[in-house]
């Protein structure tokens, strides 16, 4: 773009916004260059041609993606308020020491504790993949899978079900979510003991919180909240009747927990012991499509085929 096409641009942006008047000399500038003597009549289709303008859209610095941000868990504001006070006060205690082998030390402790309870209390922005958000069974929580299990139900599903249950530690997204679509048929909590995590009585003793989902089709899930020996604090703003979404954030277990997941022996699993897994992204299995169980389970097999066209040949043969 030369000289004469930025004047023009700025002469007709700052008379179509009204910032500036037209006086003798932008006048008569205007009629030697050509310029159009109806300026208001042209405004919108001025703004038209350079909004939708193909150079427009192809600057690189107009339109930029948004950059990631880190986004702290709401649950979490009390806690980083009250050591964020302390690490201040920590903060000046050392600035009144002498000597740096107290000074040092202070200062590390509060800039360490205050950075640790900030990357803690994270909540990065998570999205489900697509092919998950109708039948799909994704991650509740972050952290590693420690055992995978058949056992009987009796609370929710009121029989055999497989548990996953995934550990997490205090280096990991404690954020849950919602591991299917559905509603939410059952929500307790229950006050309890606080054994390690990966305790296998942890699921039974240990202070936690239970939900069961139903998914449209009809496929009862129930997934616990399970406090450790670290985490003493369970929060999470799920009610019996919310309708929910594969990978909706639900609440945290603060400082190290466990999550248990039950489904039916119907759902194809497609997780391992030992395998990280990340919360709303990580498919762990599917729920079967009842339409495509109820043709397969109305198909006949090769065997009932076989036993069926079997008598007609022998019949031709008499």
């Amino acid at each position: 773009m030369n000289a004469l096409s930025l004047a023009r641009s700025a002469d007709c942006l700052l008379l179509t916004t009204g910032l500036c008047r037209e006086g003798p000399s932008l006048r008569a500038a205007r009629l030697r260059s050509g310029f159009p003597n109806d300026v208001h009549a042209t405004r919108l289709n001025f703004a038209v041609r350079r909004w939708y303008s193909e150079r427009f859209w192809e600057r690189s610095d107009v339109f930029s993606p948004p950059s990631p941000r880190l986004v702290i868990a709401r649950e979490g504001y009390t806690i980083i308020a009250v050591v964020a006070g302390l690490a201040l006060l920590m903060s000046v205690g050392a600035l009144w020491m002498e000597s740096w082998l107290w000074r040092g030390p202070m200062l590390a402790l509060a800039i360490g504790g205050l950075a640790f309870t900030l990357y803690f209390f994270r909540d990065p922005e998570r999205t489900p993949p697509p092919d998950a958000r109708e039948n799909g069974i994704l991650a509740p929580a972050d952290g590693r899978v420690v055992d995978i299990a058949d056992e009987e139900e009796p609370l929710y599903l009121n029989g055999p079900a497989q548990r996953i249950s995934i550990f997490l530690s205090p280096l990991d997204v404690h954020v849950n979510r919602v591991p299917a679509r559905g509603v939410i048929e059952y929500a307790k909590y229950r006050p309890g003991d606080y054994l390690v995590a990966w305790h296998p009585k942890a699921s039974e003793k240990n202070e936690r919180s239970e939900f069961g989902l139903r998914h449209p089709s009809g496929t009862k899930l129930l997934f616990k909240q399970i406090a450790g020996a670290v985490a003493r604090r369970i929060e999470y703003d799920l009610a019996e009747g919310d309708t929910v979404e594969a990978g909706q954030r639900f609440g945290i277990v603060k400082f190290g927990s466990r999550m248990d997941l039950l489904v039916p022996p119907s759902v194809d699993l497609n997780v391992e012991e030992g395998q990280t897994v990340r919360a709303g992204v990580t498919v762990l299995g599917r729920i079967p499509d009842p339409d495509a169980s109820t043709a397969s389970a109305s198909r006949p097999t090769d065997a009932e085929l076989g036993s069926t066209t079997a008598p007609s040949r022998r019949s031709s043969a008499s």
